[in-house]
């Protein structure tokens, strides 16, 4: 085994009780752009449990409303999405040269507002992984009820060639609806 398959499985089997130390060295995704705090629970290739915990401080509350603030439903969506991500990404010990892009939205439902002070858990189930592209169905909940909920498509490109892959707009799905 060598040094970067032994440290990939010591990210594994740590993976359940990530902090968002953990969480940072698996995600690209930095402040104001990270949007989950803890992995309470995984299994790999299949399942994984996250935590956001919602702060006044978000810089979206500014502007999404600053008499009534609510979370954009998009980015409750976009938490599933980077829960999904650490999913995937932990399988591949050359990470660091990897990006997972969100393709695609479907079957998006928005049931319940999250407010400053909320916590929500994340849940996301594998539907489809083959390689370089998944489908994962993500459901946000506020205690033990569904706030959001959506299938979220994704694709794995390799950082070094993201320019060159992601000119072609047809080929990521960008542009549709």
């Amino acid at each position: 085994m060598s040094d970067t398959e032994k440290v990939a499985l010591i990210d594994v089997e740590e993976a359940a009780g990530l902090d968002i130390q953990g969480i940072l060295k698996i995600l690209p995704h930095r402040y104001p752009f990270l949007l989950i705090d803890r992995v309470t629970e995984i299994t790999r290739t299949k399942r994984i449990v996250a935590i956001k915990n919602v702060s006044v401080n978000e810089p979206y509350f500014v502007g999404h409303f600053p008499a009534g603030p609510i979370m954009p439903g998009v980015l409750v969506v976009e938490a599933m999405a980077q829960a999904g991500g650490v999913l995937l990404l932990i399988e591949f010990p050359d990470r660091e040269h990897k990006l997972l892009l969100f393709t695609g939205i479907e079957r998006a439902k928005f049931r319940r507002p999250v407010i400053p002070g909320d916590q929500l858990r994340i849940e996301v189930d594998v539907l489809v992984w083959r390689g370089n592209a998944g489908r994962m169905l993500g459901k946000a909940y506020l205690g033990e009820k569904v706030a959001c909920e959506a299938v979220i498509t994704c694709r794995l490109l390799d950082r070094r060639g993201v320019k060159s892959q992601a000119g072609s707009n047809s080929e990521l799905g960008a542009g549709k609806s």
